[in-house]
């Protein structure tokens, strides 16, 4: 099964076909990063990027000291 998702970017509509676990998954953080109900200008999708990206900085250093602990 898959999940469609729908955003407005810069006046466009986009729409997402993913798998119905992934999708779950993907919506919450969507919801959190995006206007769902309205547009998205491209300030909008750089914070998220940018967000997201320190948020995988974050776990893989975090991933780093605990790969040190065990070691």
């Amino acid at each position: 099964m898959s999940t469609k998702i729908g955003i407005h970017i810069g006046g466009r509509q986009f729409n997402l076909d993913v798998d119905d676990a992934f999708g779950a998954f993907l919506l919450q953080h969507m919801e959190e990063d995006f206007n769902m109900e309205g547009n998205n200008d491209s300030k909008a999708i750089l914070h998220a990027y940018v967000k997201k990206t320190h948020d995988l900085y974050k776990q893989e250093k975090k991933i780093g000291e605990i790969l040190e602990k065990i070691s």
